[in-house]
């Protein structure tokens, strides 16, 4: 049994001894006080992990302690204790706090399996505390990596927008970390310790979304058995992270506008309306301002969502972070498969430095799990990269381009080969994104950036199809 420290209070000294006895004997470190004043004074200089309190002792009973103690450690653990005709003063004190209580004359197994369900509930709470400090830790601003100026700006937003009560909107391509930089909002806010949730608007059916953030009353539909709250509700004072906002049905966009404005949600079937005090921070990887001149997107829910925006930088854009990335990503991936994998090669670091990233960071983890796995020696070399790692780097070994003397406009490239594949597939997006090695919906964000059109010319429209046959909204 792992020893720990007990305070016993008690006037009768035969008492403290026969209890220092059998706890001491049990691996306990004891310390006993005769009256209230004395054990106040020893839990300041040391606080025990439990105390031992006799209810009935002169001028100041246990119950007196008991109050003291809470309202100096509102994490004491006390367990009174009672002669059997005092046991209603017992409950009493159970009712202010005390973790238990015993009935004189004291059973020896009943001491003891008290006292350790005690310390069983003790270590819970430390272990809680523990895993939430470094819960918290783990999402601070320090935690994210990135030394290139693009994310110092990042970071700088992040801490001067966390301590407010204010709607934020991060904006980015898919893989850039959104979700991290959401939960480091939470974490440097004053609503820390409240709780964090996260909805991707994308990835659930519209006929659920609203039941999920709004809840619904029994009765209110088909299959509604019981009342279920939404998640409005159940992160109040908390922070919630909508991610792809810009799916948001118009009807749900309304009604999400509505408890920006009220704070107050009304359940599917309800007639009340519940307050409710929560952050919103959102996310898109698509042009809400395109969006908007589309009819697809409220003006007026842009406006309330885009108080603060964080803009996320691509990978692409912020290269000299990637040895940092690979770094943490290799010590991770390598202990959790166990594999003594040191580092990278150079070559294989000049590979991914080079290539494009069109899934950004999340594409970077993957392909270093991947490598990790599958890697035989003690480093990483450019075979145990994916194909279309290797092949991308192999083209641009091909190319011969030197930067013109007077200077280079890497937007202007950009938007030249966009407009370039977007011809050749003949304004298909889906085939431009395949020339280009991007996904479809990182084609369909670079085009709504430039103002692109879909037609095999720059600005000319024609239609389109999505992967799955379903008309685009690039």
């Amino acid at each position: 049994m792992t020893a720990g420290h007990v305070l016993v209070v008690d006037d009768e000294k035969s008492q403290r001894d026969i209890l220092t006895v059998i706890l001491e004997g049990e691996g306990y470190t004891v310390e006993t006080a005769s009256n209230v004043p004395q054990a106040l004074s020893l839990y300041r200089d040391r606080p025990a992990d439990l105390v031992l309190t006799d209810l009935s002792m002169p001028e100041r009973d246990g119950l007196s302690l008991l109050e003291d103690l809470t309202k100096h450690d509102p994490d004491a653990h006390v367990v009174v204790i009672t002669a059997y005709g005092t046991v209603n003063s017992a409950v009493q004190a159970m009712k202010k706090g005390a973790f238990d209580y015993l009935t004189k004359p004291l059973d020896r197994e009943e001491l003891l399996i008290t006292v350790a369900r005690a310390f069983e509930t003790i270590l819970l709470i430390k272990e809680n505390r523990r895993l939430r400090q470094q819960l918290f830790e783990s999402f601070k601003v320090e935690s994210i990596i990135g030394h290139h100026p693009l994310m110092q700006e990042v970071f700088r937003l992040i801490r001067k927008v966390a301590p407010s009560q204010t709607t934020v909107l991060i904006t980015g391509e898919s893989g850039t970390g959104k979700e991290l930089v959401a939960r480091a909002i939470h974490a440097e806010s004053p609503r820390r310790d409240c709780p964090f949730r996260a909805l991707n608007c994308a990835a659930i059916p519209e006929t659920l979304i609203e039941s999920e953030l709004f809840g619904y009353e029994k009765g209110a539909f088909t299959g509604a058995q019981a009342r279920q709250i939404g998640l409005f509700e159940a992160v109040n004072h908390g922070t919630l992270f909508l991610d792809e906002i810009g799916d948001l049905s118009p009807p749900l966009q309304a009604k999400l506008l509505r408890v920006l404005q009220e704070k107050e949600v009304r359940r599917i079937g309800g007639r009340e309306d519940i307050k409710v005090d929560v952050r919103v921070v959102a996310a898109t990887n698509r042009n809400l301002a395109a969006a908007i001149k589309q009819g697809n997107f409220r003006e007026d829910l842009f406006y309330r969502l885009n108080v603060v925006t964080i803009p996320l930088p691509s990978l692409r854009e912020r290269t000299t972070d990637i040895p940092e990335l690979v770094e943490h990503f290799l010590k991770k991936f390598a202990a959790a498969s166990g594999k003594t994998v040191k580092g990278v090669s150079n070559n294989a670091l000049r590979v991914l430095m080079e290539y494009h990233w069109p899934g950004n960071v999340r594409e970077l983890e993957s392909v270093i799990e991947r490598a990790v796995l599958l890697c035989e020696g003690d480093r990483l070399e450019v075979e145990d990269f994916p194909p279309e790692v290797r092949a991308r780097t192999t083209l641009l070994d091909r190319m011969e381009f030197e930067l013109p003397s007077e200077g280079f406009s890497l937007e202007e490239f950009e938007r030249q080969l966009l407009e370039k594949a977007m011809a050749r597939s003949n304004g298909i997006i889906a085939k431009a994104a395949k020339i280009l090695g991007l996904t479809y919906k990182t084609m369909q964000y670079r085009l709504e950036k430039f103002q692109i059109g879909r037609g095999p010319a720059a600005g000319r429209s024609a239609p389109s199809e999505e992967p799955d046959g379903q008309e685009s909204r690039a």
